[in-house]
């Protein structure tokens, strides 16, 4: 999908506020309230918006440590990927799976309550799967940041 000038100035407000009303955000992109929520309504049918959510603070979740976990598979197969990323995506504490190229496979960020929490979660995950052939974990000390916007330029 194309997008232009407005729709990405329209992208890069409902990223910071996606609960703008209507008529502000098509003041501040200078449309008419309804070219505005048709241009957002097209956005959202065509996948340019995959999602509206609301992040709240894993801390007063309950989930107050961050792990990033570095995941070697014992083979390069495709099957091999596909089981693993069945199981990540079963996995609750998994908050992020990204398979990469270098020394490792996968790269997880894993929240937990604590480091028992943590133990389950290898335990349940990382310890029945025979196709991993070693993992790495890193504990979090502070996040310095953390966005989900994805930088657009007008």
């Amino acid at each position: 999908m194309k997008t232009d000038r407005i729709d990405k100035k329209i992208l890069i407000i409902l990223q910071k506020n996606n609960r703008i009303p209507n008529l502000e955000l098509a003041e501040l992109v200078g449309l008419s309230p309804p070219a505005c929520l048709k241009r957002v309504k097209r956005l959202r049918e065509e996948k340019v918006i995959v999602g509206d959510v609301s992040i709240i603070n894993p801390e007063l979740a309950g989930n107050a440590m961050t792990l990033i976990v570095s995941v070697e598979m014992e083979r390069d197969r495709a099957d091999i990927y596909q089981v693993f990323r069945k199981s990540i995506l079963e996995a609750p504490e998994v908050t992020q799976c990204y398979q990469i190229s270098g020394n490792y496979d996968f790269m997880l960020v894993v929240k937990v309550k604590d480091i028992q929490g943590y133990e389950h979660f290898v335990e349940r995950v990382l310890h029945t799967d025979l196709n991993i052939r070693k993992f790495h974990s890193s504990v979090s000390l502070r996040t310095v940041k953390f966005s989900t916007e994805i930088e657009l330029t007008e």
